[in-house]
């Protein structure tokens, strides 16, 4: 055991005090996995402006080293993550993998590189499409279309009213996903529509059981995270103790299944920093 400071919360659930007690007791087999927008770095207005927190690389540097893995899942990118993140070239991050798109890229810090799979053709064709819906539905003042590159997602926090805009939005938008053999995955202000057969909580588990782990930890803050609380939950049912950590609580759901509730990036990395040095 290294050097104490404070100490860790406790979750509120046994099975997440059970997973947390795992993870201190044999950190060298456990897996951290952490979202990146909301968890590690702030929700912006402009998804392109979005950081890693300050404190996140250097919190997750110092964790990376005593367990058996820490991973990134995110529906972004897995270039634009790492890039937006700061985590190439980071001692203490040599084997950090970053799982961008919900799994269907990878990236590994070791080589450097980014496994991606041939696009979806349907994603360019509701690209193509997407202006004249936002038109139709009165919704492209204010509004933000992201081009992910095996997806496109449409913000609507900029707009004058972010909720009315997001609802008059969901229909159209599943409409256009449905045409084209897209999944519509909406989250905070936002609508994405991406490839189907792949979200977090297949990332998660597979990833999982690539490493081994007998224990993990997951923190998210979105609706894009569910997949990945249930396949948690599904973990910890067959014997691998696991805890789940709401970065927010703006998703009730999600804070209503998380053994451990935070506010945001800062508490995270906060979080991150003090388990640090418990192990």
């Amino acid at each position: 055991m290294g050097r104490h400071t404070e100490p860790l919360p406790t979750p509120a659930t046994q099975a997440g005090r059970d997973g947390l007690a795992a993870i201190v007791a044999r950190p060298e087999r456990a897996v951290v996995a952490l979202d990146f927008d909301g968890t590690l770095a702030q929700i912006v207005a402009d998804p392109e402006q979005a950081r890693a927190h300050a404190d996140a690389v250097p919190a997750l540097a110092a964790l990376a080293p005593h367990v058996a893995s820490v991973a990134v899942i995110t529906g972004r990118p897995a270039g634009v993550a790492v890039r937006y993140g700061g985590f190439a070239g980071v001692a203490g991050l040599e084997h950090l993998v970053v799982l961008g798109h919900y799994g269907a890229e990878r990236w590994d810090a070791v080589t450097g590189t980014v496994r991606t799979p041939a696009p979806h053709p349907g994603v360019a064709a509701a690209r193509a499409e997407l202006p004249g819906v936002l038109d139709t539905h009165g919704a492209w003042r204010g509004t933000w279309i992201e081009e992910k590159g095996q997806a496109v997602a449409v913000h609507t926090r900029r707009a004058s009213d972010p909720q009315a805009a997001f609802e008059a939005l969901r229909e159209p938008l599943a409409d256009l996903a449905t045409r084209h053999g897209l999944v519509l995955e909406p989250g905070r202000m936002v609508l994405e529509l991406r490839p189907p057969g792949m979200d977090k909580g297949v990332a998660l588990e597979a990833y999982v059981r690539e490493v081994g782990a007998e224990a993990i930890l997951y923190a998210g803050d979105d609706l894009g995270d569910l997949p990945a609380f249930a396949a948690v939950e599904k973990l910890r049912s067959d014997g691998v103790p696991g805890l789940l950590v709401a970065a927010d609580t703006v998703i009730e759901e999600l804070a209503e299944r998380a053994d451990l509730q935070l506010n945001g990036p800062a508490e995270v990395t906060a979080f991150l920093k003090t388990l640090a040095t418990q192990l």
